[in-house]
This record gives C-alpha cells, sequence and structure tokens, in this order.
C-alpha cells in the first residue's frame, strides 16, 4: 500500500559523460511512486567526495555507464514509502549510502539503508561522516584493528576520510602523522595529527625521522609507486590499508587497472616472511551478504554518528553548496584548496 500517492517532482543533476565540473547538467523529473520497502527521501545534504571527482573522468573502479546521477551518500527527510508497515519512517531524519544517485532533491532509497541520525546532529554535520565515517571507523578498527598506544600514518590527513580518521584514532589515544600541503599543517595540528609535507620530496625519510622503529599501520588512498614507500614504514606486525588510486586519477586507459594493481601486489607483500600486513578496503566488500553487509555498515555509522552528538568528533566541512551550484561545489573540491567535506545542500524554496 502507497502511504503517500501525491507524485515527487525530483531535481537531479546529471554527469553526462567525460566532462569539466562545469558540464553538469540538470533534469527534473517525476519520481516512480516508491515500491514495497522503498521511501522517498528528500535531500537534506549530500557531498563531494573522492569517488565523485574519478566519476567524472570516467576513472571509478566500478562506476555505472553515463549518464547518470552521481552522489555517494545523502543524509535527508522520508516524505514517503511504499507500505503502511512504513508509515512512521515520515518525517524523520536517516543517512544513506547510494553510491549513486545523492545530488537529487529526492530520491528513492531502500528503507533497509537507511540509518538514523540522531535529533542533535544536522544534516550538513552528519553529512561529513555518512561514507568518510563508516570507511574511517571500517579501516581503523575492522582491518588495521589499531589499539591505544600505537602510531599510524595518514596520508591525506585534511581531506574527507583523512580528517574523520585523524579524529577517529585520537579518541582511540593512537598518535597519528598526517600528510598534508603545508598551507593545511596548522589545521592537522588542530586535528591531533603530527603534520608532514606531501610535497616534501624527502616525506617518507621524514616520517621515519618521527617514528624511527616503523609505525603500527599506514592509511594510504594515493597508490601508485608511493604504495611501495608506505609498505616500508611499516614496523613487524604492522598493517598498510590502501583505499585509493589518487596518483592515477589524471591518467587515461582503464579505470579498474590501477586497483587492480594495487591489490595484487599487496597480496604479494602478504606472502612475504616479514610479519607485515596489506589490505585493499572496498567500501562494498562483503555485500553479496547482503543483510550482514547492512548491519556492519549500520553498526559502524551509528558508532560514528554518536560520537558525533557527544562532541568526540568534530564535522569538518569545507564549505556549502545549494544543490543548482553543484558545478561549483565539485570544482572547489578538486581545488585541492580546502580541508574537510565539501557538501551539497537543499536548493532554497
Amino acid at each position: 500500500m502507497l502511504v503517500s500517492p501525491i507524485a515527487t517532482t525530483a531535481t537531479e543533476i546529471v554527469l553526462p559523460g567525460k566532462v569539466e565540473p562545469s558540464g553538469l547538467d540538470v533534469r527534473v523529473r517525476e519520481l516512480p511512486a516508491p515500491a514495497e520497502g522503498q521511501v522517498v527521501l528528500r535531500m537534506d545534504a549530500t557531498g563531494v567526495s573522492f569517488a565523485e571527482q574519478q566519476m567524472r573522468r570516467g576513472k571509478y573502479y566500478d562506476q555505472p555507464p553515463f549518464p547518470f546521477v552521481p552522489g555517494y551518500d545523502v543524509v535527508g527527510t522520508v516524505t514517503a514509502t511504499g507500505s503502511q508497515d512504513d508509515a512512521a519512517l515520515i518525517g524523520r531524519r536517516f543517512a544513506a549510502v547510494t553510491k549513486v544517485g545523492g545530488w537529487a532533491s529526492h530520491l528513492l532509497v531502500d528503507a533497509a539503508d537507511l540509518v538514523p541520525v540522531p535529533d542533535e546532529v544536522d544534516a550538513v554535520s552528519a553529512e561529513t561522516v555518512v561514507v568518510n565515517g563508516i570507511t574511517a571507523w571500517q579501516m581503523l578498527h575492522r582491518i588495521a584493528k589499531v589499539r591505544s598506544g600505537a602510531t599510524i600514518v595518514v596520508l591525506g590527513a585534511n581531506g574527507g576520510v583523512g580528517s574523520t580518521l585523524v579524529q577517529l584514532a585520537r579518541h582511540a589515544g593512537v598518535k597519528v602523522i598526517g600528510t598534508a600541503s603545508a598551507r593545511h599543517h596548522p589545521y592537522v595540528r588542530d586535528l591531533g595529527a603530527t603534520p608532514v609535507d606531501y610535497r616534501d620530496p624527502d616525506m617518507y625519510r621524514r616520517i621515519r625521522e618521527i617514528a624511527p622503529d616503523g609505525v603500527d599501520a599506514v592509511f594510504d588512498h594515493v597508490g601508485g609507486p608511493g604504495l611501495r614507500e608506505s609498505w616500508g614504514l611499516l614496523r613487524r606486525g604492522g598493517t598498510l590499508v590502501s583505499y585509493g588510486t589518487a596518483a592515477t586519477k589524471n591518467e587515461d586507459g582503464n579505470s579498474q587497472l590501477p586497483v587492480l594493481r594495487s591489490v595484487a601486489q599487496l597480496a604479494l607483500w602478504n606472502h612475504l616472511p616479514n610479519g607485515k600486513n596489506a589490505h585493499f578496503y572496498n567500501f562494498w566488500a562483503g555485500k553479496r551478504r547482503l543483510e550482514a553487509f547492512r548491519g556492519r555498515l549500520r553498526e559502524d555509522l551509528t558508532q560514528v554518528l554518536r560520537l558525533l552528538a557527544d562532541g568526540a568528533l568534530t564535522p569538518q566541512i569545507a564549505a556549502r553548496f545549494p544543490l543548482a551550484e553543484a558545478s561549483a561545489a565539485l570544482a572547489l573540491a578538486e581545488s585541492r584548496t580546502v580541508a574537510g567535506k565539501v557538501v551539497i545542500v537543499s536548493d532554497p524554496n
């Protein structure tokens, strides 16, 4: 039974192909009525992640064919449901990971993918820790299993995932060395990390000076040739977590090849008799067991949102733009001049 038969008009930002940020299109369409188990979510906040920056170049590992609506995650309010059983969801605010589709005024989401947002957390703040928070939490606690007193390296400590990872690590009693450009070093210090300039050709030597006995974990979103340097920073028993291939984002060619190369290299390192561990973090790993995947996601995001509500995490908001200015939001995120996450909010009525 459809709870709300009123048609919903959605404004969507469309990525039509390999275009510059200014080449995004806008379309308006009527959403289909939500099916059983679906809801209509009014977007209150979405964001620009590194995934969208890769997608517009056709470089994200398993992106859909053009054209499509980008938007990896969203925070919004349920306005309609596909069944009477879900009617209590209407008017409540939730977060969801969508992978695509978030850059829209309204969208259809499976009710099982919704994670409640605490009342004391506003939509923009919550948006900064949806995919970023889940990624950081799972890498730190589920994969590397870093303990209090450990020392880790976070590449790109000023970014969306990086800044969240630094905060989660510091909350857990972990010492953090974070790389960023020199202009972002005060920001990285404020997060609680020791900054190192990623543009310094001696960056890895500098990290070794700070941690001469090696580090317990390295979180590397860059990939490419530098992955070997990250591996070399680890002490015996340490863990390298690779979660991106930013070094190759501007290269032409197959979008899957850089990831496959990284995965192969990490697998080889895992067979070396040095006690180190290497992992490639895939957000969507385990989705074939959908209920278990959803359960982990819900559990981890709930933990992160609670830390945000309690003040243990501070939302890192680089800037906010209305949906109509999504092109400007994407351009700013790609400029590498900001710290934190660029957030897109619903257009004013």
